[in-house]
């Protein structure tokens, strides 16, 4: 494997290209318009130029990493001699199976598709393309350069043999694989979703104030992030779809969107993009 390409230049998407890039591949990163493209490549600048300054690399090596990516508005460019399509885009499945519908039709036969998602069904994705064992999911975690695990998710059709190539690449991209079946959640989003929404309610209830919640959980456990601080820098937005999502397909109350979390999206304040969420950012 030696050309990648990533759909999606926000949080996720231009974290997975820097990875990919620094560990040697060439990569190429879409996304609908340029000023979102530009924002990704800018965005990975900067956390080059810090690991610079912070000696974490040479300045070199910044350079080469840099040389190794190339950005595009149109999907064909990016896609058409791909080994590996990486697709980091909205978190709507009829969003994304359109666009695989797209992919199978401009990449070779050879290109395995991997989706980025945190909840929906890698089966029901791959079932639009002509390659469902070529299908995996590959759901990387929030901030990529720093995260270390990487769920690896098959498909009802994904064949071992595609399974074995992303957790190789997992490996040499220098992160840690975990296998599992398509589910809702996958592994950490099913455990995860729980312990916030519970967090969330807790608030609701009046028992404590966010702040205290957070402290607790990590001051107690040991935890870097507190579900609300987590929240704000996933994106609460994009934590609800998941919310509904699980509710949606397991039918349980423990999955149900607090109203704190669904009134602060309504509200539009999503967390550290909009400088705004249970917490605020300048």
């Amino acid at each position: 494997m030696k050309k990648i390409c990533v759909l999606g230049a926000g949080a996720m998407g231009h974290g997975i290209v820097q990875v990919c890039a620094q560990a040697g591949y060439n990569v190429k990163i879409q996304d609908i318009e340029d000023k979102f493209v530009q924002g990704g490549l800018g965005r990975i600048r900067k956390f080059l130029e810090g690991s610079v300054e912070r000696k974490k690399m040479t300045k070199e090596e910044a350079e080469a990493t840099l040389s190794r990516i190339k950005g595009t508005t149109e999907l064909k460019e990016a896609a058409q001699d791909a080994d590996l399509v990486i697709e980091a885009i909205i978190e709507n499945i009829e969003i994304k199976k359109d666009t695989y519908r797209k992919l199978d039709a401009i990449c070779p036969a050879y290109t395995i598709f991997a989706s980025n998602t945190s909840y929906q069904s890698i089966t029901e994705m791959a079932a639009v393309t002509k390659r469902p064992d070529k299908f995996l999911g590959m759901h990387w975690f929030n901030p990529p350069q720093i995260m270390r695990g990487i769920e690896v998710i098959k498909g009802e059709k994904t064949s071992q043999e595609t399974v074995n190539i992303i957790v190789d690449l997992c490996r040499k991209v220098g992160k840690e694989p975990g296998v599992c079946k398509d589910s809702p959640g996958f592994i950490a989003n099913r455990l995860l979703q729980p312990w916030r929404n519970e967090s969330y309610k807790l608030y609701d209830e009046g028992v404590a104030s966010f702040e205290d919640i957070d402290k607790a959980l990590k001051t107690a456990y040991n935890f870097r992030m507190g579900p609300f601080e987590l929240g704000d820098l996933v994106g609460l937005e994009v934590a609800i779809v998941g919310n509904e999502t699980m509710y949606r397909e397991l039918r349980r109350d423990v999955f149900k969107p607090a109203w704190c979390h669904i009134i602060k999206v309504r509200a539009g304040d999503y967390g550290r993009k909009t400088g705004r969420g249970f917490y605020e950012y300048k």
